[in-house]
């Protein structure tokens, strides 16, 4: 930043070029874009630019360029790594894609639908829903997560056994570069090997290599029946046994496989305590499943014949099968809730681990064996995406705790995961990301060779350090 600006002559020059309603510099008006999602983090910027339009984005980027400050693009702000909140906030400005939420096309016979960047993810579902298609990626945040942020995140999610990441997802994208040029590759073609896909450079970015503006996705015909299970089982050894078997009787009919510790009943009751009991909550350990079809397939015939099968050989000991769409959401409230219960009671640590399939079991088993013996008096939350090996091994201190100490017990918790999950070769961010949060422990793990390529990469398309500078790499600013 020009040391001869005030913040006051910065705001005023982001008025004059982009007008008054694209500029938000209050701060109760900023205050949104500038905590995350959980409340833990409060940070400041500038200014908050609000761009309708792609034209309107590199206008900003031009500007923020000529007055010497750094962009902190963000979508729905729902990240849970810091990538979209400003760490230097005298000198960033964070460029929110909120109001380009435009559905530019949807097309039913391509199986394709491109949206701007700052649409919301349940909303793109609900319009593609509309045209007898279905966009499958789900979250626990699509009422609020926005398809620009989806895909600088790579997001996961609960649908990633059958359909795949984010990165699966993405046919085609629209992208402002650091110098505010746009990069054209919205094409919806399923083929195209004209040398390398440059688009994939920009999934997973987290904005730090330019800011999506526009997307093109994959669609697949509207699921015509659902069958969910939530189900009790005596291990994760068992678990994944049966999951196995899933995968073998249900193929790729089934899209969920989720598995959930007993507190999680607990706690989604905490956050939401109207929900009614499917289950009793006394299993050492519960799946959510579900298998979707349609056409002429019968999922709900399935479902019964698969169940039939494991019950009789005792893999099961306790399930309940969703009669109706309604049922099915309680059932899935319980492992969405469980998320918001562990907020409401502070502070906590949150991992997104990923380690190989058949390891799963002696993992966690291992992981919280540590976590115990090193901060005996916290409570670990092991849940997680069974297909992927992603498993969300959260540590809550004690209630009553100052924050500092709810510190220590966190970094420490940390330390002993990590530890025991470099053993495993696992990854410390399996579909979050890496923001700012995880940089150091992302830094501290890289290869030589990994760090040049990531490096070059950088300073190839954004030498001027402009873009989410000192998110993923602490690679410096704009100066």
């Amino acid at each position: 930043m020009h040391s001869s600006y005030t913040t006051a002559d910065l705001q005023a020059a982001l008025r004059a070029r982009m007008g008054d309603a694209a500029i938000l510099t209050e701060a109760a008006e900023m205050l949104p874009f500038c905590r995350d999602w959980h409340g833990d983090v409060t940070s400041n910027a500038v200014a908050v630019i609000r761009p309708r339009s792609t034209a309107e984005v590199c206008e900003a980027v031009h500007v923020c360029r000529e007055l010497g400050l750094s962009i902190v693009p963000q979508g729905g702000n729902t990240g849970l790594v810091l990538g979209a909140i400003p760490d230097r906030p005298e000198s960033q400005v964070i460029l929110s894609l909120e109001r380009m939420k435009a559905v530019r096309s949807v097309d039913p016979d391509d199986f394709s639908m491109v949206v701007e960047a700052g649409c919301i993810l349940a909303e793109a579902k609900e319009i593609a829903a509309s045209k007898g298609m279905f966009f499958p990626l789900a979250l626990g945040a699509q009422g609020s997560c926005r398809i620009g942020g989806n895909v600088s995140t790579n997001a996961g999610g609960i649908n990633v056994l059958r359909y795949g990441m984010t990165r699966e997802l993405v046919l085609g994208l629209e992208v402002v570069l650091p110098d505010g040029t746009v990069f054209d590759a919205l094409s919806t073609l399923r083929k195209d090997n004209r040398g390398i896909d440059l688009k994939q450079l920009f999934i997973g970015a987290e904005g730090t290599l330019g800011i999506v503006t526009a997307v093109a996705v994959k669609l697949t015909p509207c699921p015509d029946s659902v069958a969910t299970a939530l189900l009790g089982l005596n291990s994760l050894e068992d678990v994944m046994q049966l999951y196995r078997r899933a995968r073998r009787d249900c193929c790729d009919l089934m899209s969920a496989f989720e598995f959930m510790p007993p507190i999680a009943f607990t706690l989604a009751r905490e956050a939401m305590p109207d929900l009614a009991m499917p289950i009793g909550g006394d299993c050492p350990v519960y799946v959510l499943m579900e298998i979707s079809g349609s056409g002429l397939v019968d999922v709900d015939e399935l479902m019964q014949r698969f169940l039939e099968n494991v019950l009789e050989d005792g893999l099961v000991i306790d399930g309940v099968v969703a009669a109706s769409a309604a049922q099915a959401r309680n059932l899935w409230l319980f492992r969405e809730g469980m998320n918001e219960g562990q907020a409401r009671r502070g502070m906590h640590l949150r991992t997104d681990i990923s380690v190989q399939l058949s390891r799963l079991p002696d993992f966690v088993r291992e992981a919280e064996a540590a976590v115990a013996a090193a901060a005996p008096d916290c409570i670990c939350v092991s849940y997680g995406h069974v297909g992927d090996g992603n498993v969300h091994l959260n540590v809550m201190p004690p209630s009553g705790l100052s924050a500092a100490e709810r510190s220590v017990r966190i970094h420490t918790a940390k330390k002993v995961i990590n530890a025991v999950l470099g053993r495993y070769h696992g990854s410390i961010s399996a579909e979050h990301g890496i923001g700012r949060l995880k940089r150091t422990d992302f830094e501290e793990r890289l290869s030589d060779v990994q760090r040049h390529l990531l490096t070059a990469i950088k300073k190839a398309i954004d030498p001027a350090m402009v873009m989410n500078p000192r998110c993923q790499l602490n690679l410096g600013e704009l100066s």
